[in-house]
């Protein structure tokens, strides 16, 4: 799994039928600190998830497909949580600097 926040949506008028009224989220991938490491990821929406949310991604093709229960379906990342907040534990021998990101969650929404 892998933390990003979505920073947009992908829109296709021509795919594969599996993406038929699913959302596609583009998210760059962050780092624990919640700063980017470089890279993104397009994926399947199935939490709901809005532009500046940090995410938890599942990038394994047939965990994705069952968290869809599309099993036949070219589907290989998906989002499958909003984070909360991220806590990394200082280790005894992490410089002094290393520290917690937070992240507030988002009010809650109501599911189509």
């Amino acid at each position: 799994m892998k933390l990003g926040r979505v920073v947009g949506t992908v829109t296709s008028t021509i795919n594969a039928p599996a993406f038929d009224g699913r959302t596609l989220l583009l998210c760059d991938l962050l780092d624990p600190a919640g700063q980017r490491s470089g890279g993104y990821m397009i994926a399947v929406d199935s939490v709901g998830a809005g532009a500046g949310e940090t995410v938890l991604i599942l990038d394994e093709g047939n965990g994705a497909r069952q968290v869809l229960a599309a099993p036949g379906a070219p589907i290989r990342t998906v989002v499958v949580g909003i984070v909360d907040e991220v806590t990394v534990e200082e280790a005894a021998d992490a410089p002094a600097d290393a520290s917690t990101a937070t992240k507030p969650r988002r009010p809650a929404r109501r599911r189509r």
